[in-house]
């Protein structure tokens, strides 16, 4: 049961109660010896003025007096005159004085804790005020024994009064807690199971219902919790599909475009000047796009290559970038430029390289001819003594909101309206496999600038 909220929750208030309970019962036993010794001095007081009315009594008489006062002396002060007013054998000499009419209540705690702890029976002196002021003192002899019996019947009564307090308390609050926290907890446990058992299932998700503000907050963030984990699950089974359907499409693909190989070959012997200077282009766009469809296949079954590095000559690769973008631009004026140094070499895998700078500049000529406004593109690259880094610079209208929130995820981070954001994904993940990094410099309505760094050196620095 202690291994339950609820139960230990029944335990600490069992305890704590009783903790409580114990210190009321010190000065609870105080007050009680108090008051005991006080009603003594007040049955003192009354057998005295029996002996006042009538000087002489008898023996028996005095003795019946003292016995219903419980003590063996009484001695009363009037007029600054002492006088042993009833008296009777005591058991033992008198052990201790203890004065009533003005006491602290810590000495009133410490006199009534010695007391309770000391078994030895003794007979002591009580001093008092008499009541309505008959005298100016009254002081009696009384047995301890009686006194102390009396004190552990009251403090044991009032244990056990604590202890019916306790388990009532307790009880009460087993109940509430179990109705309103541990109750909503199981509830909130049954639906995380129920979602465990099929994530997918949307009626699985938890509904907010609790009460309790606490509560509530949890549920509410379980529930987001949930619904971002089911899209989440949905977009990859949507994710799985389409990678299913890729492949395909690209292993067809892929048998389409080595036909076509074939035919650029022929191509290549004609003696046109402008098929003699178009024709390796084209079979460079061949080439290219029977790697893709390879590297497609290849991340269909999640074994994307990893790149195979060697010297690249950075101006012939981008120059081969802009031209392919200029047949595609057309008659729109926009500029394609590059600022890179002469002979530039650096450490990549060609392939993988192209298809990046051309995913960037290619995503910026959409952008800038969607505006119908002019624009320009530059390609620029430095080395430094660490990294080669190469910049992709635009004039157009900048990045939208969403495509800056979620950069380099697929499907979210569309750069523009109809886009998937895949290319960004696929660009950052190849670049990612040099041991370098695609960032987003900067975008506003200037323009957009994303940089590739690439670390030089044979191992990679992450």
């Amino acid at each position: 049961m202690l291994k339950t909220l609820s139960g230990r929750f029944l335990f600490l208030t069992i305890i704590f109660v009783m903790l409580g309970e114990i210190l009321i019962f010190v000065p609870s036993v105080a007050r009680f010896r108090e008051d005991y010794l006080l009603s003594r001095l007040e049955r003192a007081q009354i057998a005295s003025l029996a002996l006042l009315a009538d000087d002489m009594i008898d023996a028996d008489l005095e003795a019946e007096l003292l016995r219903n006062a419980e003590v063996y002396n009484v001695v009363l002060r009037r007029d600054e005159i002492r006088q042993l007013i009833l008296s009777s054998p005591m058991p033992a000499p008198i052990d201790a004085t203890f004065d009533l009419r003005d006491p602290t209540a810590f000495q009133l705690i410490m006199d009534a804790m010695d007391r309770l702890f000391k078994p030895e029976p003794e007979v002591i002196r009580v001093l008092g005020a008499p009541v309505r002021e008959a005298g100016l003192l009254i002081e009696v002899t009384i047995w301890t024994k009686d006194l102390r019996a009396a004190m552990i019947d009251y403090g044991l009564n009032i244990l056990l009064l604590s202890a019916v307090i306790s388990a009532f308390t307790a009880s009460l609050l087993f109940v509430a807690v179990r109705l309103i926290l541990v109750r909503p907890i199981k509830g909130v446990v049954g639906y995380m199971q129920s979602y465990a058992a099929a994530p997918e299932d949307a009626r699985r998700i938890i509904q907010p219902q609790s009460g309790v503000t606490e509560l509530r907050e949890a549920e509410e963030a379980l529930q987001s919790l949930q619904v971002e984990l089911t899209a989440s699950l949905r977009q990859k089974d949507r994710l799985a599909q389409l990678g299913g359907a890729v492949a395909k499409v690209s292993h067809d693909l892929r048998n389409i475009l080595t036909s076509a190989q074939l035919f650029t070959d022929r191509i290549e012997m004609s003696e046109d000047p402008t098929v003699t200077r178009l024709a390796p282009k084209l079979v460079n766009s061949i080439t290219r796009a029977v790697h893709l469809c390879e590297s497609t296949l290849a991340f269909g079954k999640a074994e994307e290559p990893a790149p195979r590095l060697a010297e690249v000559n950075l101006p012939e690769l981008v120059e081969d970038v802009l031209e392919s973008e200029r047949l595609a631009v057309g008659d729109f004026d926009l500029s394609l430029s590059e600022d890179i140094p002469d002979g530039l070499m650096l450490r990549a895998d060609s392939e993988q390289l192209f298809r990046v700078i051309s995913n960037l500049v290619r995503n910026a000529r959409q952008a800038i001819v969607a505006t119908g406004k002019a624009g320009e593109i530059m390609v620029a690259a430095v080395a430094t003594d660490d990294a080669w880094k190469v910049t992709v610079s635009d004039t157009g209208p900048g990045l939208p909101p969403k495509a800056i929130e979620y950069l380099f995820q697929p499907f979210q981070g569309g750069m523009r309206k109809g886009g998937t954001g895949l290319g960004l994904a696929i660009s950052a993940e190849l670049i990612k496999g040099h041991g370098g990094s695609l960032a987003l410099k900067g975008s506003n309505e200037q323009g957009t600038c994303f940089e590739i760094i690439l670390p030089k050196g044979d191992v990679a620095e992450i």
